[in-house]
């Protein structure tokens, strides 16, 4: 039953625990307080107090000189000869015990429990007749052993149970920073990065003041983020944190410690965390995770960026392309910048946008399109306010306070109120047509990034208008007779058709160059196409920009004069026929034959139209030529 119960004892995890070789520099404490704990427990034993007892050490160190008991010896010979039989003791590893002038000396080793090592002699010293047995100091040995061990045993689990609140600490700590770094590189935006940083350490080290000084564009309304300003550099332990690129620690005289790590990427550092905390509530060993905090910040601030500035990119694409394919689908220069007008005010978030384009016969600017009214139609000389500077520079210009600045004058600017402008050229084959100019009434509204966004869409945009120029020359080139620069007899016709279905009215006239045939004859083909040249240009010159002139074929042309009844067109007839007869050289005539159209008539359609102009032309002709007939 007592096996039973033997085998059932718990064991103490402890218990084969003993001190090591390693353990050494912590012998003499525990020696000093073994011994002190034991003579307390043994004092008013036989033996102490008929003796002296003291435990030495192997290098001849001892404790418990109870130098109150009376001996008949003396303190020197005393301390001598105990030094004398713990030597003896160690030397030979066993019980030592002899007799010097009626003083009996005995020692006995003290041994580890593990390995019977020794670490130290037990030494008694008593008067001859009162002799003990190697058995009697035996017994006091292994008492003191007992308190040694207990002794022992407490520090050590005193010391386990640091080690483990240490561990256990660090564990925690370890836990705390993989959350911290889970939570910072899950954001996906700098902004959130910036608050989880400045949230963990706030809870990490609740009695200390944090702050994040930025390089970069920092959160508004945050007190705790700044932005890193490059002033007293030599005292500044922020500033040289970040241009060194290392911890700096200042210990202030009010008993706060400042420390300022930089928050590095791997491509550049974007700013300093700084803690400010009292001495007493710093750890020094807390350095390393706060570094550690700032270096994981620092990445997941960058991947962040680098995130946005993708998505920035995507979304810039996104904005040229639809805006590239919308420009695209115009053909004419006034709605690309009137479309480009309203776009870029989206895409900017912009209280004003307007484009000019330049005339090249004025060499000025003209104020094509803006969502200031008051602007459009205005003319400016190349030099002036912000046109004249993209104009000069051909480059793009950002403003962030034209109140304080004022660069240059500006109507736009001083109309509207604004405060901060981008602007960009309209390149085509490599000058400058136009200039668009973006403006908010707020200071500081532009990013770098918008400045740089509309030198891309200014270039599209310049595209679209080198396609609506090339389609216009090619329109015509299509609807314009080469020689005499009217339009084509195709382009009348569907002029006409489309004045038909709306107008009220309208009047043609048809006229042809008398004996033109001969001309060609007497002066060649060159003059005649002279001839022609000339009456084409009295005809446009005689006519209104809402009218329509062409060459209907050979030495006949044609004028569609909308909204015009026949009796006004006869006086347009006379007024061409009579500088045609002055006005040619060699000197020619025309013969002129008119018709007109009213809504309500019964048949309207340009070949009735032509038909009774080509009968009132055959009738001048008929009678005489130089004269003016209506059909």
């Amino acid at each position: 039953m007592d096996g039973t119960i033997g085998l059932n004892k718990p064991t103490i995890w402890f218990a084969d625990e003993d001190f090591h070789d390693a353990d050494e520099p912590y012998l003499p404490e525990l020696l000093s307080e073994s011994y002190k704990s034991w003579y307390d427990d043994a004092g008013d034993m036989k033996l102490c107090l008929n003796g002296i007892f003291r435990l030495y050490t192997k290098a001849n160190s001892y404790y418990g000189n109870h130098s109150e008991l009376s001996l008949p010896v003396s303190v020197l010979q005393l301390d001598t000869q105990m030094s004398r039989v713990a030597e003896l003791c160690f030397e030979q590893g066993q019980f030592i015990q002899f007799n010097y002038e009626n003083i009996q000396y005995s020692a006995i080793l003290v041994k580890r429990r593990r390995d019977s090592v020794a670490f130290a002699t037990f030494v008694y010293a008593t008067k001859v007749e009162q002799a003990i047995s190697e058995i009697e100091l035996e017994a006091y040995m292994k008492h003191f052993r007992v308190h040694f061990y207990r002794i022992f045993e407490s520090v050590f689990v005193k010391e386990i149970m640091l080690q483990k609140t240490l561990i256990d600490k660090e564990a925690s700590h370890r836990e705390r920073l993989f959350l911290i770094s889970k939570r910072l590189y899950d954001q996906i935006n700098a902004e959130s990065v910036v608050r989880e940083v400045l949230y963990s350490l706030e809870d990490l080290y609740q009695d200390s003041e944090i702050y994040l000084y930025l390089s970069q564009d920092h959160l508004e309304g945050d007190a705790r983020v700044r932005p890193l300003e490059f002033r007293n550099t030599a005292n500044d332990i922020v500033t040289e944190a970040f241009l060194e690129g290392k911890c700096c620690i200042d210990r202030e005289q009010n008993g706060y410690i400042k420390l300022a790590i930089p928050m590095n990427g791997k491509q550049a550092a974007y700013g300093v965390l700084c803690i400010e905390i009292k001495n007493s509530h710093w750890d020094e060993s807390d350095l390393p995770a706060f570094m550690l905090i700032a270096d994981t910040a620092g990445s997941a601030f960058e991947n962040a960026k680098l995130y946005e500035q993708s998505n920035l990119l995507i979304n810039e694409l996104k904005i040229i392309n639809d805006m590239t394919k919308r420009l695209n689908q115009s053909l004419r220069s006034k709605e690309i910048f009137r479309f480009a007008t309203t776009e870029l005010m989206k895409i900017f978030e912009a209280d004003y946008c307007c484009v000019l384009q330049l005339d090249s016969e004025s060499n000025e600017f003209k104020m094509k399109a803006s969502n200031h009214e008051a602007l459009v139609g205005k003319t400016y000389s190349i030099d002036y306010g912000f046109t004249g500077i993209v104009y000069r520079t051909k480059e793009a210009l950002i403003t962030s306070d034209y109140w304080n600045t004022q660069p240059v004058s500006s109507e736009l600017m001083d109309d509207t109120n604004s405060r901060s402008l981008i602007g960009a050229p309209i390149f085509v084959e490599g000058e400058v047509v136009g200039v668009i100019l973006v403006t908010h009434r707020d200071a500081n509204h532009f990013s770098y990034d918008n400045y740089k966004l509309l030198q891309v869409m200014s270039s599209h945009i310049g595209l679209a208008v080198t396609n609506a120029s090339l389609h216009a020359e090619m329109r015509k080139m299509v609807i314009t007779d080469n020689l005499t620069n009217l339009h084509a007899r195709h382009y009348l016709n569907e002029q006409i058709q489309r004045r038909q279905r709306s107008d009220a009215q309208g009047s043609l006239i048809l006229v042809d160059i008398d004996f033109f045939k001969n001309v060609n004859d007497t002066y060649g083909h060159q003059v005649g196409d002279r001839i022609l040249i000339q009456v084409s240009a009295i005809i446009r010159s005689s006519i209104r920009n809402g009218d329509i002139a062409a060459r209907w074929g050979g030495e006949e042309l044609a004028i569609y004069l909308p909204n015009v009844e026949a009796s006004r067109a006869i006086q347009i007839a006379e007024r061409i026929r009579i500088r045609v007869e002055n006005e040619t050289d060699p000197k020619v005539t025309v013969s002129c034959g008119i018709s007109e159209w009213e809504a309500g008539q019964e048949k309207i359609s340009v070949e009735s139209l032509f038909y009774r102009a080509d009968m009132a032309l055959y009738e001048s002709k008929k009678n005489g030529r130089n004269r003016i007939n209506i059909g």
